[in-house]
């Protein structure tokens, strides 16, 4: 991670100007669940998953991230993911793409072989439709289909949201790290949920 000092001001604004605009400032109709397909990523929806990500960046805390990705950044990342065993998924609404969701290894250290991390982010616009609990049951669904036995998720204490998704899909709280990062001029809390999938040991 790298840290934006608080004498680069003007280009964190700038940053905010490019990244929240980019590559589909359309505003997505209002639809159902039932119209989104959740299909895996590929490389063409790598634009639209940075300008989902990026934005969080500058404007929200569903990620700590504080410096956008580039989009070689993210190619790699993308790669990494396919390589290493993990998954992406995105919510394909009429073409567009409105939100993701990814599979990771919690930890390349063989005794974690069999936990796992996920994480989901939307556009702001179709927040609260159903969209999240799509992506994150595809999420489990690979999870369990790759032989995942628990998924981890590290969310904010304020992203009453995403709390509240996980919850309704059956993960529990499992810690609370006090004051665990810094954004926006405050320190941040972590919650980490857990659900166990029973899958066999591998």
């Amino acid at each position: 991670m790298v840290v934006i000092s608080p004498s680069s001001f003007e280009a964190r604004v700038s940053l905010r100007r490019e990244y929240t605009c980019q590559p589909a400032c359309v505003t997505l109709p209002r639809m159902s669940p039932a119209e989104v397909r959740i299909r895996p990523a590929t490389e063409a929806d790598l634009p639209a998953i940075d300008a989902i990500f990026n934005r969080e960046i500058l404007e929200g805390v569903a990620t700590w991230d504080i410096e956008p990705w580039t989009a070689a950044a993210r190619l790699a990342w993308f790669h990494a993911h396919q390589r290493e065993g993990g998954a992406v998924f995105v919510a394909d609404a009429r073409g567009e793409v409105a939100g993701f969701a990814h599979l990771s290894f919690y930890s390349p250290r063989l005794p974690y072989r069999t936990t796992r991390t996920d994480s989901v982010y939307l556009r702001p616009e179709v927040q609260r439709r159903g969209l999240g609990r799509l992506l994150v049951a595809a999420v489990l669904d690979e999870a369990r289909r790759t032989g995942a036995h628990l998924v981890i998720a590290g969310i904010d204490s304020e992203n009453a949201a995403s709390i509240a998704l996980h919850r309704s899909l059956g993960f529990e709280v499992m810690s609370r790290l006090s004051e665990a990062g810094w954004k926006f001029e405050q320190w941040r809390t972590l919650v980490q949920m857990g659900v166990i999938l029973n899958a066999p040991a591998r």
